[in-house]
């Protein structure tokens, strides 16, 4: 019974970390639909949308179907806790890649004001906040996400960079106001893809030490 019980939890894991492959795939190609206009990319990412979501319910009804089943105590049942609270996460990055993929339709054809710059270096830090948390997850290797809040800092710093820097374009010229509105729009959902990945690695923590911390 132990042994079939962490075969099938170590499936809910590889099951998580699938989902959270997809949802920052659906978050970095967004991006890239955004940086070069590209429509059929930011298509490829709103087909995911159904995908995302039925993930979404599988896993949840596999945690629960598992804590229901062996009751588990202590570390294991810390890691369906973890997968529980990660999946929501995950599905909110992937949906704000699929709302990114939207900016992208609306703003095509273009062109941009400029180059975006500070878009595709905040999804960068961000995707690579989602995937450290992930190895983290998989390894137990806490180091990987002791510097969170200063990445998180960072991403909110590029936030605020960007609105400063859209006002003033939408000052110069009021015809500025609604793509610049989309770019205010874009990086305020990379800041709260930023703190989700920031809940799943305080989720790691404390599936791996039992003890909880705060990253934000």
């Amino acid at each position: 019974m132990v042994e079939k019980f962490h075969t099938e939890l170590e499936k809910l894991k590889q099951n998580v970390l699938k989902m959270g492959d997809l949802a920052t795939s659906m978050l970095c190609r967004s991006v890239e639909s955004l940086t070069n206009l590209d429509v059929q990319k930011a298509d490829a990412v709103t087909a995911k949308k159904e995908e995302l979501a039925k993930t979404n319910v599988q896993l949840e009804e596999e945690g629960l179907r598992l804590i229901a089943l062996y009751q588990p105590m202590a570390i294991d049942m810390r890691t369906i806790a973890c997968c529980l609270k990660m999946i929501t996460d995950l599905n909110r990055i992937g949906r704000y890649g699929k709302d990114i993929a939207k900016v992208t339709k609306e703003i095509y054809p273009g062109p941009h004001i400029k180059k975006i710059v500070s878009i595709p270096h905040m999804n960068d830090i961000v995707c690579k906040m989602v995937n450290d948390a992930l190895t983290a997850f998989t390894t137990g290797d806490l180091s990987l996400i002791k510097d969170f809040s200063e990445r998180d800092n960072d991403v909110d710093a590029l936030r605020y960079s960007i609105f400063r820097e859209c006002i003033s374009y939408m000052m110069e010229d009021p015809k500025n106001t609604t793509i610049c509105t989309n770019y205010i729009l874009v990086a305020r959902y990379l800041e709260r893809c930023g703190d989700h990945a920031c809940n799943i690695a305080e989720q790691i923590h404390y599936m791996v030490t039992g003890k909880r911390i705060e990253l934000k």
